[in-house]
């Protein structure tokens, strides 16, 4: 039997919770009294709570984000239902902030910002019967020394099967409406030893992917280094993951950068948007030629696997200008560019905009912008779809020379927003389109609605499939491919992540 559980949905069985741990690692000698139970968006909530009552818990916490908290408001809901006598304690980003637009009214604490010391002392003082009156415990922060470190809590399975999720620091001193980071913006660095400590046992126990969560990774030039020289010092393969701000690369980092060796660096890069008079509108920092500058050199000096991310939606921004970003940003990279969809989280100063700019969210997770007076709710709608179709076909890395041959010498944005029009009106969905399916629809769209000759729209399909090991062609191809079965067989090239497609 355990008096606490610690659980949460994870948005796939792969990922972990980094917070989770952290909760463990700080609960001092009620570590012996705690169990750490993990679950995935989507499972049966039922079941999940009859697994849960089996350990008899006084206490369950739990951690709540936007991509699980309908499934935890679920969840407390039939927990006090059965087991009225449980107390739920419920933290994280999605309750940090008022308003709580999911029901979690059934939770006994909220526990907002950082939780490892109020989590302590909440359940040492209910289970000496020491109940507090308040309900919600505002956020805090903390010095980070006060906090240990959870990277020991990463076991055996954790290692073989699910990312490993790090950090070196909390805060982001910038302040981008759209964004929760940029409430707290007092950066903190943790100790540098003592963290490169605990990654060292991480990586004597076989973790070789390492995946930071700090928003501002090269902000800090000595702690970026120290980071960076810790993985340097390897001799085996690893990846690691870093979200960076774009216009800060000093030579001294560059000349790190450049040593990793392919495969083994990922850079996530917030571009959000490239127009100065909406960056300004969201109070976020845009230095173009910077930008520019620091692409180039990613691009051209180093084997970093380069993710860019573009916000639709955001105040003041049309579906033309977000385009023309688009279209600069091609310009500038190869690389996976996310076309992400605004969010109103609770916390932020985005409905300073609501009114002026006509500003329409969904109520319900992940309370992404339905319509604006620039945008309306169709076109939205249709953007979208753009966002998933681009996924698919660009950033998968399935088919690179397939669009570089859609988009020959045209607009990006305006050639990607026709096909995306024209694949939906095929499909009417955006999910469970298979890999040759799609290929046949790039196949018909490119023949037909752009008259390009046949053989050679097939032979490029054929090159963008026949790169991945393992692939067979489709039956439609073959008519135009001298490549055997026999052939196809043999399985060409070898199997590669994303980021080796988009580049090989």
């Amino acid at each position: 039997m355990h008096d606490i559980i610690l659980t949460t949905f994870n948005g796939r069985y792969t990922h972990s919770s980094l917070g989770l741990r952290y909760l463990f690692a700080n609960l001092k000698e009620l570590q012996s009294k705690t169990l750490i139970k993990e679950y995935v968006i989507n499972e049966k909530i039922q079941d999940i709570v009859e697994d849960i009552l089996q350990h008899q818990p006084k206490i369950v916490g739990i951690g709540v984000y936007i991509w699980n908290a309908t499934d935890v408001g679920e969840l407390i809901h039939i927990l006090k239902k059965v087991s009225p006598q449980t107390k739920i304690v419920i933290g994280g980003p999605e309750v940090s902030y008022q308003p709580f637009r999911v029901d979690m009214s059934g939770a006994d604490y909220v526990i907002q910002g950082e939780g490892e010391i109020p989590f302590y002392e909440l359940c040492r003082n209910i289970l000496d019967a020491k109940e507090p009156n308040q309900k919600i415990f505002p956020p805090k922060l903390y010095d980070l020394s006060e906090i240990k470190l959870p990277y020991l809590y990463y076991d055996k399975n954790d290692i073989q099967n699910r990312y490993i999720y790090v950090e070196a620091s909390r805060g982001c001193p910038f302040s981008c409406e759209f964004c929760l980071s940029s409430i707290d913006k007092a950066v903190r660095n943790f100790d540098i030893d003592e963290l490169l400590e605990e990654f060292q046992i991480l990586w004597d126990k076989g973790v070789r992917n390492f995946k930071f969560i700090d928003r501002t990774f090269n902000l800090d030039i000595k702690l970026a280094n120290r980071l960076l020289d810790f993985f340097l010092s390897k001799n085996e393969h690893f990846t690691t993951h870093f979200e960076v701000i774009p216009d800060h690369f000093p030579l001294e980092l560059r000349e790190r950068i450049k040593q990793f060796p392919p495969h083994s660096l990922q850079l996530e890069i917030g571009i959000q948007t490239l127009k100065k008079d909406i960056a300004k509108n969201i109070k976020r920092n845009l230095n173009i030629p910077k930008i520019k500058e620091n692409l180039e050199f990613l691009e051209k000096e180093t084997n970093a696997h380069i993710h860019l991310d573009l916000i639709i939606g955001l105040p003041g921004e049309t579906c033309e200008s977000f385009g023309e970003n688009l279209d600069y940003l091609c310009s500038l990279s190869n690389s996976e560019i996310q076309l992400g969809v605004l969010k109103k989280l609770s916390g932020t100063t985005l409905n300073r905009h609501d009114e002026l700019y006509g500003m329409i969210y969904s109520d319900i997770p992940p309370y992404d912008i339905l319509a604006n007076n620039l945008i309306p709710f169709s076109k939205m709608q249709e953007m979208k779809r753009f966002a998933r179709f681009w996924d698919l076909v660009y950033n998968s890395g399935n088919f690179t020379k397939t669009f570089a041959l859609m988009v020959e010498n045209k607009s990006v944005y305006k050639t990607f927003y026709d096909f995306s029009d024209w694949l939906y009106k095929q499909t009417y969905s955006t999910w469970q389109i298979s890999l040759d399916r799609l290929a046949q629809f790039l196949f018909d769209y490119l023949t037909t609605i752009q008259n390009l000759e046949k053989q050679k729209v097939a032979d490029i399909l054929v090159a963008d499939i026949l790169k991945v090991g393992g692939r067979k062609l489709p039956s439609f191809l073959r008519a135009y491919s001298e490549i055997t079965s026999s052939f196809d067989k043999a399985q060409i090239g070898t199997k590669q992540k994303r980021q080796q497609k988009r580049t090989e």
